[in-house]
């Protein structure tokens, strides 16, 4: 796999708002967010997409996981609510080839997540 700029932030080579780390995952704000609190959450192992999770992979998408519920918690939204989503190639919108959980919080999701949008280009 081709080296990302996840790649970088986890070599620390380009800096990010780094806020939980352990042996296997990594959080960080979200430079561009959607949402008053977005954040990613990404594995060290490069994976590519959502469909190239592997079995022996089962168990580190669950500390993904884990780790996101840990942060909403912290955070103090785990209880009112927040989306946690993985795009998968450009039709998914993915836009980094190393797959990366998005956590959203801090308002009200709608769905589907682009029903706005999609009322206006309706006829």
């Amino acid at each position: 796999m081709a080296e990302t700029i996840f790649t970088k932030i986890i070599n620390r080579e380009i800096p990010a708002d780094i806020i939980f780390e352990d042996d296997d995952v990594l959080a960080f704000n979200d430079i561009s967010p959607q949402a008053p609190t977005h954040f990613l959450v990404i594995p060290k192992k490069p994976i590519a997409t959502i469909n190239d999770i592997q079995p022996q992979d089962a168990e580190l998408i669950g500390k993904m996981y884990l780790a996101a519920a840990t942060l909403a918690k912290q955070k103090g939204f785990s209880e009112s609510g927040y989306r946690a989503v993985m795009n998968c190639n450009p039709d998914g919108g993915q836009t980094v080839y190393h797959i990366h959980l998005h956590v959203l919080a801090g308002k009200p999701m709608g769905w589907p997540p682009y029903q706005d949008r999609m009322k206006q280009e309706l006829p």
